[in-house]
């Protein structure tokens, strides 16, 4: 391809609205263009990028044994109705009518269909196992779109679903998936961290994250340096420091002026904040709930979530902790009816803690549960923090961040058993068949390896997903040689079959530097005038600071042996 002629120009300035290195490189190097909030077109160069990731991983899925098909983005809202994912994925449903008013949704993920496709057409324990997969757009209707590519409303995704006879057949296709996933990042020449995550709208038990480790990722990941243990900070746990235990004291009252905050009321009292109890206040589905925490953690919402097995969670509004008769920065679950109260297991370790006493500038002394008050749900809903105990070994938990590019989830039989996708074993009897699901969003992962890839001067694609391996850059082509060199050389090397983005405009140096440095091609060819007195080009890889002068001659097979070695 001629620069010339390639649709996309790149820019000089970093777009005001781009807040991450991969969104403003990807604007910079005219590969993608904005057409709505979260809405995208993918430009030539993004798009040969895109379809490299996709090659490779429909290989690596036909290579375990995946079926491809194809199902629509246009789905009927009552097949989500029928499995309540709609009110699990709640305003990040696309919606719509169409004209005869029926109900109609963009599909954000496929499992519904994939069920009724299986239910009509494996009924025997003999059509299983299956894997069957497409690479197919999804919309999803994100609150905030942002980042670039990382948080989006429309974007493409490679959907895998599993159907097993029983768990030992699911756990077999979830180990053959992690394992297809991890070969596919290695071949787009990405590093990636396996941690557990929570299932959210998607459901089911077990799930894991592949995460790209980034300084910009969106997401927090708990790990331990001393073992193996990763988890996003949904799913998160640790060990909490225990505080000694003591004898309880009488409850009393002591006056708080103006303390409503545990900051406060800890400073105020002269105690750790670990000594008090925090009052937090949800409502879950329509219904004010109160939780109750140790004072020095935070609640982990999702943990609370999947608790309460609510659709919808939100901090209480100050007007509905009031209209509730709550003394809000006094409240504790003392005295407290006619309200649920889920308290964390941190309250059970320790004595005497410091905790609101339901009416102003007042809380009370020496807490204690269960003395002083019950709570419906004890579990473990507290944020996992750094420097904590390791729930696998006990080290201490350190963080770092990191870009989601695959997620894996072990659904269980809870789709299959509404959608009635059933089997008849060898003795008649008929069973839910055990479903698992297993996405890949391109676009986040190929940002994702532009936020691992990249220096000062602009992207540095890993060779197996560049958009092409070669820029061949002459220098002066108004010197004769040079531009007779450069046109032999680029018909030699499309003839050979490298992958040549050609620089033939008659620029300077300077800018024709910028801008292979800028768009990141693994290997940088360059010719000029010095280098044919020496009958010689000069080779640089996009990643290496120094550069090699090589012989003219031969120069095609040599290039063609450096990209094997690295592919």
């Amino acid at each position: 391809m001629r620069i010339s002629k390639l649709f996309g120009k790149t820019q000089r300035e970093i777009p005001a609205e781009a807040d991450i290195v991969s969104h403003q490189l990807l604007i910079k190097a005219g590969m993608i263009s904005q057409v709505a909030a979260g809405v995208y077109s993918y430009l030539p160069l993004a798009w040969r990028a895109l379809r490299k990731i996709e090659n490779i991983i429909r290989g690596e899925m036909d290579k375990a044994g995946g079926q491809e098909l194809s199902m629509p983005v246009l789905q009927p809202l009552e097949l989500w109705q029928e499995t309540g994912r709609d009110l699990a994925f709640g305003k990040g449903l696309f919606t719509l009518s169409d004209r005869r008013e029926r109900k109609l949704c963009l599909g954000p993920t496929h499992e519904e269909v994939i069920t009724g496709l299986v239910r009509y057409n494996a009924q025997s324990y003999r059509d299983l196992p299956l894997l069957l997969y497409q690479i197919q757009t999804k919309f999803r209707d994100e609150p905030r779109p942002r980042a670039g590519l990382i948080r989006v409303r429309e974007f493409t995704m490679k959907d895998l679903y599993s159907f097993d006879t029983d768990e030992e057949g699911l756990n077999q296709s979830y180990a053959k998936m992690l394992q297809a996933y991890q070969n596919i990042y290695k071949r787009c020449g990405l590093p990636t961290l396996l941690v557990e995550a929570d299932s959210g709208a998607i459901g089911g038990k077990d799930s894991h994250e592949f995460m790209v480790i980034a300084e910009n990722g969106e997401d927090e990941i708990i790990y331990c340096p001393g073992c193996q243990y990763a988890a996003n900070t949904d799913k998160a746990e640790s060990i909490i420091s225990k505080i000694e235990g003591e004898e309880p004291l009488p409850l009393e009252e002591v006056d708080t002026p103006g303390m409503a905050t545990i900051e406060d009321v800890s400073r105020f009292l002269k105690v750790p904040q670990s000594k008090t109890f925090k009052a937090v206040f949800y409502v879950a589905d329509g219904k004010l709930v109160f939780g109750v925490i140790r004072g020095d953690l935070g609640v982990n919402e999702v943990k609370l979530k999947n608790i309460l097995q609510c659709y919808e969670l939100r901090l209480a509004t100050e007007a509905e902790v009031i209209e509730a008769g709550i003394v809000a920065g006094s409240a504790s679950p003392i005295g407290i009816s006619g309200i649920k109260v889920i308290a964390d297991n941190s309250i059970t370790s320790g004595a005497n803690f410091i905790a609101g006493a339901n009416k102003p500038d007042t809380h009370f002394r020496n807490v204690n549960y269960p003395r002083d008050f019950k709570a419906d749900i004890m579990a473990d809903i507290a944020r996992a923090k750094v420097g904590e105990g390791c729930p696998k070994c006990g080290g201490k938990l350190s963080s770092t961040q990191g870009i989601e590019v695959g997620h894996i989830f072990k659904l269980g039989t809870f789709l299959s058993e509404k959608l009635g996708a059933l089997f008849i074993d060898a003795n008649g009897v008929s069973h839910p068949i055990v479903m698992g699901c297993y996405g890949i969003g391109l676009g986040r992962l190929l940002a994702a390896a532009i936020e691992q890839n990249h220096d000062d001067k602009g992207i540095i694609w890993p060779l197996p997903i560049a958009p092409y391996h070669v820029y061949l850059c002459p220098l002066y082509l108004e010197n004769p040689q040079v531009a007779t060199t450069a046109e032999n050389l680029y018909a030699e090397f499309e003839a050979q079959g490298l992958e040549v983005l050609f620089d033939d405009r008659k620029e300077s140096p300077g800018v024709k530097f910028n801008d292979a440095d800028l768009l990141g091609i693994p290997i940088r060819v360059t010719i000029s005038p010095r280098t044919l007195e020496k009958s010689s080009i000069e080779i640089k890889w996009r990643s290496e600071k120094e550069s090699q002068l090589v012989p003219l001659e031969g120069v095609t097979e040599r290039l063609k042996e450096l990209i094997r070695c690295v592919a």
